[in-house]
């Protein structure tokens, strides 16, 4: 009797364990494997390039006099500038690790780890900032058309409602 109940306890410890939250460590050596902090430096260099564009978009026919143009053209950086401040990785990486700590537990960590060691995961990794920055840009183009059908909504319905400036 006494052998079954020490069988009994191992095996539910085993599965407590293994089927635990992640640790720290574990969730900390995912993301410097995903390259998770690279990967954010990335999207503000991607961000300011749409900011660019967008403030072009917006001044498109427009004749704007040097002072014009240099103001809107230090805009974006500032942007960026406040944005790398604000939402930088130290700030962020506290809260990404106790995200995934919440979602996943220890055995799919291990997982992911065992994936994105591998060289199909590095490759995946690697090539995930071009992958966004295409989608990106694909996105862009698609609200391109969007928007004017978006701005013609609002103004029937502004229109419809009778409301006024």
């Amino acid at each position: 009797m006494r052998k079954l109940i020490t069988i009994v306890v191992a095996i539910f410890l085993t599965i407590d364990v293994y089927a635990g939250p992640a640790s720290q460590e574990s969730v900390e050596a995912l993301l410097e494997v995903t390259k998770a902090e690279a990967l954010m430096g990335s999207m503000y260099g991607s961000m300011e390039q749409m900011m660019r564009q967008g403030m072009q978009q917006a001044v498109k026919g427009k004749t704007l006099s040097s002072e014009q143009q240099r103001i809107l053209d230090t805009v974006p950086a500032k942007f960026i500038a406040v944005v790398r401040e604000e939402l930088n990785w130290e700030k962020l990486k506290p809260m990404h690790v106790q995200l995934y700590r919440d979602t996943f537990e220890q055995e799919e960590i291990d997982g992911l780890l065992a994936f994105y060691r591998s060289p199909a995961g590095q490759a995946f990794v690697n090539k995930m900032p071009l992958v966004m920055q295409k989608a990106m840009a694909m996105g862009q183009s698609q609200m391109q058309a969007v928007i004017p059908k978006m701005m013609a909504a609002i103004q029937s319905a502004i229109a419809e409602a009778k409301v006024s400036n």
